[in-house]
């Protein structure tokens, strides 16, 4: 059957899928990804790999470290820990990049692990990114990054996959910006929460690789776990431009300098040819789950907030409102190429940032920073009065200089603006492009350089119906139960988040023992719910189970406390990758949880339904009463994990050890 384009890639970077198996949407495989980076919390999964037992990297080429989060904190205590990464590094043979080289993701891109048609992943949400170089980013949680280390793989679930189609082309001032943030407010009910994005139509052939960039890495707020655009002209155009600039520059200073015998191991001409004699793309007859189309023409400048991506207003609105602001910020991995700097410059020459107002400035790597000092840009944003921070995350996520404080409002291009992401709780933050951030700080107030009419955006979605393909019965492993039966227990609240599972204030105690984690357990969502459950029940969760941190223990508190498995309509992929991680078995079954609250409601907190269930794996169904429930096929790669008791195991019997 026909293959969209997240399918190919993901059946091209499976391993020990069983003969014949053509990967598709829903389908649990095992994948052994060309990169995985980690940046700063490399210091978090090195006592992960060692816990596991292993004694060197699986394949030392495979891994990426890099030092971009906190790279301000020039305490003794963080320099010992950055020294610690840089040496595990060192030790283990992998490329490691410093502080101040950039942020990791950027990195991935002028350093070509992102690569076009292949697959990376980084221990961080935003490796959507790589999908602007038509590379399948995603992200993974730490204990995937340690069993990649040390085993060259780990699982996923292949997504739903949505293709968004864009018509017509941008109006002049009009960035990638503002069409992620027209995309997240126009559509703001999870219409692509979970799934993978593929981005198509004449519209696409309009846009930078810098815009790209931008949009694909806020597909991550938008709730999707990729975004990929399409391998074309302007692809094969930046490459080429790069390939000669790192010609001119010469080695990046990392192992894997080595393997490219005296050209860089990733961008050369050589592979650049292969890549134009092969391109990537999805068959003609691809399946989408939904199809959204948005017309580029119809896309004004935007602003997002304050304190959340989702509620977005055409800026000229808000700049009739006066809103004034205190911080302006040009930082972060969305939105400090040097197309964005450049907008900025234009926008702020021969201007003066406003008298009260502070503006940050970071460019995304050192090279961007170089290039743009080069072209005069920086410059430029400097003699304004901009302030400059070194090429990192920094504000973006709370650390160093520059946060905002009681009672502050800030205007940023950086792609988060939940409420005390940037400072102090109780301020506020908005997003915009980098041309508006600069209009801003000039005019002390939420501003735009190009006034435009509002207007609506013009878009559409489609849904489409469930292909009819052939449902083969399921290969059951040996330890892996064929059937589990149980009572329903269900908790019809949406988006309960991880705190109502597991409360914050138990997450740090170390010593904290699975006894005592089953019995706080939904202690903050419903004070009864320990009383009600049975030993063997089967959970039922609302949809968008288990949002918010990724403590792990949201997971294993369930499992510890007799709960079979657990059914949502649909999960957080940090929990569900925390769950599965940890042995715990999670599905997804939207109809079933629609019909409990069409039979029960949802004004109870939590509700045992005497409803006895049937999970058959064979079948790939689940039956209450007289209604059979299709599931996803819950592969040999995901039954292996349970079977071995979680990831970790699974790891250390793949290695004997």
């Amino acid at each position: 059957m026909a293959q969209n384009l997240i399918e190919k890639i993901a059946q091209r970077f499976a391993v020990d899928l069983e003969p014949g198996h053509e990967v598709h949407s829903g389908d649990y495989i095992m994948i052994q990804p060309a990169y995985v980076m980690t940046h700063d919390n490399t210091g978090a999964v090195i006592p992960k790999f060692r816990k596991i037992g292993a004694k060197k990297l699986f394949n030392p080429r495979q891994v990426v470290n890099t030092l971009d989060h906190n790279i301000q904190d020039k305490s003794e205590k963080n320099l010992q820990k950055y020294r610690k990464i840089e040496a595990f590094a060192r030790e283990m043979g992998a490329d490691f990049y410093p502080a101040g080289r950039g942020i990791g993701h950027q990195i991935m891109i002028e350093e070509g692990y992102a690569w076009p048609g292949t697959m990376a992943v980084a221990s961080d949400s935003h490796s959507n990114m790589y999908g602007g170089m038509g590379c399948l980013g995603t992200p993974i949680v730490r204990t995937d990054a340690a069993a990649i280390w040390a085993s060259g793989r780990t699982w996923w679930q292949v997504p739903s996959v949505a293709k968004v189609i864009f018509k017509g082309k941008l109006r002049p001032g009009v960035t990638g910006k503002d069409v992620i943030i027209a995309l997240a407010g126009y559509f703001s009910h999870d219409e692509v929460l979970n799934h993978a994005i593929e981005f198509s139509g004449e519209g696409v052939a309009e846009l930078s690789i810098d815009q790209r960039l931008t949009i694909a890495n806020m597909t991550t707020e938008w709730g999707a776990l990729a975004g990929v655009f399409p391998v074309d002209s302007r692809t094969i155009e930046w490459l080429e431009k790069r390939i000669e600039y790192v010609k001119k520059r010469g080695p990046a200073g990392v192992p894997s300098d080595a393997d490219g015998h005296g050209e860089h191991p990733r961008l050369n001409d050589k592979r650049l040819e292969e890549l134009k004699n092969n391109l990537p793309a999805p068959d003609p007859d691809a399946y989408y789950a939904k199809e959204i189309v948005l017309d580029l023409g119809s896309v004004v400048p935007y602003v997002a907030g304050p304190d959340t991506v989702k509620v977005t207003h055409p800026v000229t609105e808000l700049a009739r409102q006066n809103i004034k602001i205190d911080k302006a910020y040009l930082v972060s991995c969305v939105n400090s190429r040097l197309e964005d700097i450049k907008q900025a410059a234009e926008v702020i020459k021969g201007k003066k940032v406003a008298s009260h107002v502070k503006f940050y400035i970071a460019a995304a790597s050192s090279e961007v920073q170089k290039e743009a000092e080069r072209l005069g840009y920086w410059q430029t944003l400097l003699e304004a009065g901009a302030i400059p921070l070194p090429p990192g995350c920094g504000p973006c996520i709370g650390l160093g200089a520059g946060l905002l404080e009681d009672g502050e409002v800030g205007i940023s291009a950086t792609n988060r603006n939940f409420k005390g992401r940037m400072g102090s709780p109780n301020a506020q933050a908005y997003l915009a492009s980098p041309a508006v951030v600069a209009a801003s700080a000039v005019s002390g107030k939420i501003d735009t350089p190009y006034p435009m009419q509002p207007e609506t955006p013009k878009a559409e979605i489609k849904i489409n119906p469930a292909p009819n393909r052939p449902r083969p019965q399921v290969n059951i492993l040996p330890g892996f139960p064929e059937k589990i039966k149980g009572e329903l227990l269900f908790c019809p609240k949406d988006n309960m988040n991880t705190d109502g599972i597991y409360p914050g204030k138990y997450t740090y105690i170390d010593d904290f023992t699975p006894e005592q984690q089953a019995q706080v357990v939904m202690e903050n969502y419903d004070p009864n719910f320990r009383k009600m459950m049975k030993k063997g029940d089967i959970l039922v969760g609302g949809f968008n189970f288990g949002t918010g941190s990724s403590r792990e223990q949201a997971a294993t508190a369930l499992k510890y406390a007799g709960i079979q498995l657990l059914i949502a309509g649909s999960f957080s992929e940090t929990y569900k990758r925390n769950a599965i991680n940890n042995g715990f078995i999670v599905i997804d079954i939207p109809e079933l949880v629609n019909d409990l609250k069409k039979q029960f409601g949802e004004d109870e907190l939590t509700i045992r339904t005497n409803l006895q269930a049937v999970i058959d794996f064979i079948k790939a169904q689940a039956k209450v009463g007289d209604r059979a429930y299709g599931i996803n096929p819950f592969g040999s790669a995901a039954q292996e994990i349970i079977i071995a008791g979680g990831l970790e195991n699974w790891v250390k019997k793949k290695l004997g050890l």
